[in-house]
């Protein structure tokens, strides 16, 4: 059929606005994806056993820290190590454009592993107290080192699809909540390139895997360790009436606290105290001279946090009083470790869900739910003082079957920080690089 000049023209202006209106190609191509498994299953997958067989406790992660070096400069990345600590920098630079920071947190915690697994860790470490505990990956920050490394392999291969520079970062301690500020501490954002964005995950057993989810605002709790040393006047147990029991002052403590919660906060505010740890004695019949406490403190806000910390301090004290104990011998509260609340700047993370959700396939992008008060200290590279907008989404580490098989009757998901934690590595860490490359290509587009 012909056409008249006028309309030739009109359909040549038509296809022009087409292309450029036209959504850019999605991420998830079959290609990329292909290239992301073929990495699992010729080196990721064999990395994430390695790390989850050998977990190290927090700022002790030093043969972690080497492999993930030499992880990060075989990527193509230059490497500095010994950053707060035992903390890693990769800076991938290809050309102008903006910088954006990749966290991952390394840590295993103190514990025991039994999930059964046959690479399960048999680790035994000393801590920094002195002390030789169990350690193992019960929160999954191997899956997390293991897709940085994916994703730094996966960008440095394809440096014709961004422009800019990207911080690889390897944060020790996130499980003491100090591996952040001690890297901050160390200079992070004066002797390296200062992130325009900072982009993180974290993988979670509650969630299914192939699943994404992510808060435009309040991504996770604050949290607060404390430590309360009881003091009490030792005797013999058959003399009770001689000394000042430290242990029934603990106990009083401990059942007071709870009152701050149900008593003292809004019932429509969240908060949580929990005694973890209670120390005291060495023998049947002895009254000792000192009772020690460990807390975790929870809040969603800056003011009931400051609340909640004030009570325990209070409420010590208070108790100790009550019991005779003089003004020298009170309790001493410190609080040794914690976070603030981690919030996902709103825009960035508009953007973001609305880009996971268009190139990452159908489904894989679940409403945020907050559905306990965990805790995290990427919080701190992305304090609005600081002026780096912050993303931190989770990633799905359960396969579906398993929430289907408790439903009906089966043994429970276990949670993390259990013994019997664990997730599905392989589709975890598959949707945790596609998701932390295709964030690089979105925010540092060429």
């Amino acid at each position: 059929m012909l056409m008249s000049h006028t309309a030739k023209i009109a359909l040549m202006i038509g296809a022009a606005l087409g292309a450029i209106l036209a959504p850019a190609p999605a991420f998830a191509d079959a290609a990329v994806k292909a290239a992301i498994k073929a990495d699992y299953d010729a080196h990721l997958g064999a990395l994430f056993t390695h790390f989850h067989k050998n977990p190290e406790l927090s700022f002790l992660e030093t043969e972690t820290a080497k492999r993930m070096a030499v992880e990060l400069k075989k990527a193509g990345a230059d490497v500095t190590t010994n950053v707060g600590g035992t903390g890693v920098v990769g800076v991938m630079r290809n050309g102008a454009g903006p910088t954006l920071l990749l966290r991952a947190d390394m840590d295993g915690l103190p514990m025991p592993e039994k999930s059964g697994l046959n690479y399960a860790s048999k680790v035994m470490q000393k801590g920094q107290d002195g002390k030789v505990y169990p350690v193992t990956h019960a929160c999954g920050h191997d899956t997390h080192i293991t897709a940085l490394v994916g994703t730094a392999r996966r960008l440095g291969a394809m440096k014709d699809r961004w422009k800019g520079t990207v911080l690889f970062i390897v944060q020790p301690a996130e499980e003491r909540l100090g591996g952040a500020k001690a890297m901050l501490a160390d200079g992070l954002y004066t002797r390296f390139p200062k992130p325009n964005y900072a982009v993180a995950f974290h993988v979670a057993a509650e969630l299914p895997t192939g699943q994404i989810t992510a808060a435009e605002g309040l991504q996770y709790s604050s949290a607060d360790s404390i430590d309360i040393m009881v003091s009490g006047i030792g005797a013999h147990g058959a003399a009770a009436h001689m000394g000042k029991d430290p242990v029934y002052i603990a106990s009083q403590i401990v059942v007071a606290l709870q009152s701050i919660t149900s008593r003292e906060i809004g019932p429509l505010e969240p908060g949580v105290v929990t005694v973890g740890a209670f120390h005291a004695g060495t023998k049947h019949n002895i009254i000792s001279d000192r009772a020690d406490l460990q807390l975790t403190v929870r809040a969603n806000n800056e003011k009931t946090r400051a609340q909640i910390i004030a009570a325990v301090d209070r409420i010590a004290k208070g108790v100790a009083r009550a019991n005779g104990m003089p003004e020298n011998k009170l309790p001493v509260v410190n609080v040794t470790e914690g976070t603030p609340t981690t919030h996902n700047d709103k825009a960035l993370a508009k953007r973001m869900n609305a880009a996971f959700a268009r190139d990452l396939g159908a489904g894989v992008m679940t409403p945020f739910e907050q559905t306990d008060m965990g805790a995290e200290d990427f919080a701190y590279f992305v304090q609005p003082e600081l002026g780096v907008p912050g993303y931190y989404f989770a990633v799905g580490g359960t396969p579906q079957a398993a929430f289907d098989a408790e439903k009906a009757g089966g043994a429970p998901v276990p949670s993390h920080h259990s013994p019997l934690f664990k997730i599905a590595p392989e589709p975890a860490i598959l949707l945790g690089t596609e998701a932390m490359v295709m964030a690089a290509l979105e925010l540092l587009k060429s």
